[in-house]
């Protein structure tokens, strides 16, 4: 029997396994594109990586669509995205079908109080440093509302 997306397979089933090594990247629909890179490049000053120059030619635009007018940062664990395509009105709910937050790793426990003092400093709200056995997080929430987090390893 060959597995769907809406059915899970048996165990009996032998079906091998994907074996990915890490993730390419991910990327978040946001509202409204200027707020987004505003507060992504104050939160983290990611390098882009992908973004449509304002002197493009048709040609370029039409390489670079999949951007849908939005940003692709890299940074050292990967590539993070914003796409403005949802709706002024629309917020980020992480108890809908779909994204529940995204987390970001730093070195030490120290970054996450030096994390929350960028916070501070940018008038960004955010949750204070918790210890949860064996790490600690950060969480916050970027301008549509996707929740944020950053942990660092403690044990």
């Amino acid at each position: 029997m060959t597995p769907t997306a809406d059915r899970t397979p048996t165990p009996t089933e032998n079906l091998g396994r994907v074996s990915p090594t890490g993730y390419a990247h991910l990327r978040v629909t946001v509202t409204d594109i200027e707020r987004s890179r505003a507060f992504y490049d104050a939160v983290f000053g990611w390098d882009v990586a992908f973004e449509v120059p304002a002197d493009a030619d048709e040609q370029t635009r039409q390489q670079l669509g999949f951007l849908f007018g939005g940003v692709i940062y890299a940074f050292g664990g990967g590539l993070f995205g914003l796409r403005p395509v949802a709706a002024s009105g629309d917020r980020f709910d992480e108890d809908r079908v779909g994204l529940d937050h995204v987390s970001f790793t730093v070195a030490q426990r120290s970054e996450l109080e030096a994390a929350a003092g960028v916070l501070d400093g940018l008038g960004v709200a955010h949750e204070p440093v918790k210890d949860v056995g064996g790490y600690a997080i950060l969480e916050f929430r970027d301008p549509d509302g996707i929740a944020l987090e950053l942990t660092a390893l403690t044990g």
